[in-house]
């Protein structure tokens, strides 16, 4: 069992070095996440001593690592309260869960004709706007996009605008990757069920860092990454209602994705095999099983207080700093993910004397061009906080944001 301290920097080996002779600040969680020493032992076990290609194989080996891709659906599908494994494809991560709805959808025999809307967001990244962007120019289908506030938030003052008979689709973001926003997913899903809307939810930002139930919120998909809860890059769920993937047609043909294959024809495996074509990434579902029970070893009670602690402290120690400027300021609903510039000074300017003092945070347009673009900028500076940053890493980023402003004004 693992003990809970103050903060868990201790079980991540690459946060213990230094960076530019300066002890290493991670502030990048947003993007991705280092991995704890239980999910690399868990890894290292697999490639040291259970490689093997996972179904059919008729040694021990490949029934043992069969059983270990099959566990960690499983896994999955507990962990985000799905009502079966089967409801659980594996892809490369959220982007291209988000194309393989898109594509399916696309080519679903009578389910998009002309003059069909698509509704999406404002705040959604690129990867949750550019597919429907594509579909609607494919099929000429109308794109809209429900605006926020200034603060943040969505403005769903007429969401009826949004969200109505003409909208087949509905894909949004459950807490965004620039303003930190939590959506309140739930009650839009259940405003787009009287329409018989296809709901989508980009749950990059939201899964592993606070509970989720897809069951509760009653979307028909929902898709994140396993890089970013601690996980391997490479592994991505789609969690899609039994209705929706039987009825889907596949994604990529293959090997593994198949039933019976004849020169004459082709008949499909059943779901989830059906959207898994060619050799599964194995280590990386036994990697984010791993990582979901290492978060589960801590409790949700800590994690929660720690972000909340966290959430709150820099918001106030970042508002000291008179020169900030939030791009998106709403501090109720939201994740411990602040986007900010200093007043007058570029962001990558400021970034690059960041990690001269050992302090890892992300510039630029943060995949949300149309975003910044609302808000009159080029890019932004984004501090995104994990269960590894400790109260001491605030002052760091505070500290470091004056001695860049001093350097360049």
């Amino acid at each position: 069992m693992i003990s809970i301290p103050s903060s868990r920097k201790c079980d991540f080996p690459q946060l213990t070095q230094n960076m530019n002779n300066k002890p290493l600040v991670y502030l990048d969680s947003g993007a991705t996440t280092p991995k704890p020493q239980f999910v690399i032992d868990r890894i290292t076990k697999f490639n040291t001593f259970e490689i093997s290609n996972v179904h059919r194989g008729a040694y021990t080996l490949s029934d043992n690592a069969t059983n270990l891709y099959e566990q960690a659906r499983e896994k999955v599908a507990q962990f985000i309260d799905a009502k079966s494994s089967q409801e659980i494809v594996f892809t490369r991560g959220t982007t291209e869960s988000i194309n393989l709805i898109a594509t399916a959808l696309e080519h679903l025999e009578g389910f998009l004709i002309e003059g069909d809307e698509i509704t999406i967001t404002e705040m959604e990244h690129h990867g949750n706007l550019v597919p429907w962007q594509i579909l609607a120019e494919r099929k000429k289908l109308k794109l809209n996009y429900i605006p926020i506030h200034e603060d943040g938030t969505l403005d769903l003052s007429q969401i009826s605008r949004f969200i109505n008979s003409k909208v087949k689709i509905l894909a949004i973001t459950h807490a965004s990757n620039h303003v930190g926003t939590i959506n309140d997913i739930e009650s839009i899903a259940k405003l787009a069920r009287k329409f018989d809307t296809c709901i989508v939810v980009d749950g990059a930002q939201a899964v592993g860092k606070f509970p989720v139930s897809v069951q509760s919120l009653d979307v028909d998909f929902y898709v994140f990454s396993g890089h970013k809860m601690f996980a391997p890059f490479g592994i991505g769920v789609l969690f899609g209602k039994s209705e929706w993937l039987n009825k889907l047609p596949p994604y990529q043909y293959g090997g593994s994705m198949i039933s019976r294959v004849t020169f004459e024809h082709t008949t499909f495996n059943v779901v989830p095999y059906k959207f898994e074509a060619g050799t599964p990434n194995v280590e990386g579902a036994i990697g984010l099983h791993a990582a979901i029970t290492y978060i589960e070893l801590l409790g949700w009670d800590w994690i929660l207080n720690h972000q909340a602690q966290l959430k709150k402290l820099a918001f106030e120690k970042l508002n000291e700093i008179s020169t900030l400027q939030w791009v998106g300021s709403n501090m109720n609903h939201r994740t411990s993910l602040f986007s900010f510039n200093l007043k007058g000074l570029h962001h990558s300017d400021v970034g690059q004397l960041l990690n001269m003092q050992g302090i890892a945070v992300r510039v630029g347009h943060h995949c949300t061009q149309p975003l910044l673009t609302k808000y009159n900028l080029t890019g932004s500076i984004r501090a995104s906080f994990s269960i590894y940053n400790e109260f001491q890493d605030i002052d760091s980023l505070v500290q470091g944001l004056n001695k860049a402003q001093e350097m360049l004004t």
